[in-house]
């Protein structure tokens, strides 16, 4: 199998073209080319397909097999793999995922794609959709009466049970009390701010709120540390992954809960362990626009059999 590794700040995938690879068992397959011992050492397998509905799909995989709706920097990746390795000519693409179309805009340079701005959507803050489950004895989740947080328009049509949200609800793991702000991307993200992410144990609580309860399809969990209303830092634990050393979906959630918050700005600088993402969530149209770099490690072969 021909494969090309590639990284966005740090959050490595591998990547397969599937308009000429034809990967069969593709979790498999992402689980032995994510190791970092014996196979190729990634965060997952992201195979960039033929799409009926956009330019081209991202199909992705964690590092444990399990498929995943959307990866920020991924798709950066795949923008930068698609025009680089000449599948388009566009400086506009669409690419179809899990979590829906996205849209995305390449900066080129020396005819390379240098960075790219990624249109992610609209927030899903609806805790049934995201899903967060909201145990209503103890009176945790919000209803949105107004359809209106952060100064945005949230669509919140339906019963209560629909339009119920997680805004710094309290939430306990491992016998202490976090608070968590509930935020999908495509994919879920429960959003934690502290005073000290630095000394935080990751490792030990990652898992704990990755498979907790509340959480039905598992969750991404990002630490939070706000620096001043224009830069926030992050440490991140992804669900099937671990630690990365970034997340795009992440850090377009963190941005939004920091915001949901009062406690940022509409355009916030992230710094992750993998560098920094430009973040912006727009007030007029809801939509929530990413900026980062994308870079090719190296091309290789592989034999899976």
């Amino acid at each position: 199998m021909r494969f090309t590794k590639m990284q966005g700040l740090g959050n490595d995938y591998v990547y397969v073209n599937c308009m000429e690879e034809m990967v069969e068992n593709p979790s498999e397959t992402a689980k032995r080319v994510s190791d970092r011992h014996f196979g190729i050492g990634s965060d997952g397998l992201i195979l960039i397909c033929p799409s009926e509905k956009a330019d081209f799909e991202m199909v992705m995989y964690n590092a444990d097999g399990s498929r995943s709706e959307m990866c920020g920097n991924g798709i950066r990746c795949v923008a930068k793999y698609v025009y680089d390795y000449g599948l388009t000519d566009k400086t506009s693409i669409s690419v179809e995922t899990l979590g829906g179309i996205k849209y995305l805009e390449l900066t080129v340079k020396d005819g390379k794609v240098s960075l790219v701005r990624v249109d992610m959507g609209r927030p899903e803050l609806r805790a049934n959709r995201i899903p967060i489950i909201c145990e209503e004895e103890d009176g945790e989740c919000v209803l949105d009466e107004d359809s209106v947080l952060g100064g945005v328009h949230v669509e919140a049509e339906g019963d209560d049970a629909d339009r119920k949200q997680v805004i710094d609800e309290p939430v306990v793991v491992d016998g202490m009390e976090y608070h968590i702000t509930g935020v999908s991307m495509g994919n879920p993200h429960a959003v934690v701010f502290l005073e000290d992410i630095e000394g935080l144990d990751i490792e030990k609580v990652g898992p704990m709120f990755e498979n907790h309860e509340r959480f039905p399809k598992r969750i991404n969990t990002e630490f939070v540390r706000v620096i001043d209303r224009e830069m926030i830092e992050m440490r991140v634990w992804e669900r099937g992954s671990g630690e990365t050393l970034a997340c795009g979906t992440g850090a377009c959630a963190a941005v939004v809960a920091s915001i949901l918050n009062g406690l940022a700005e509409r355009r916030v600088t992230v710094k992750l362990l993998g560098g920094n993402l430009i973040v912006e969530w727009d007030q007029e149209s809801g939509r929530v626009y990413m900026t980062g770099p994308a870079e090719v490690v190296f091309d290789g072969e592989i034999e899976l059999s």
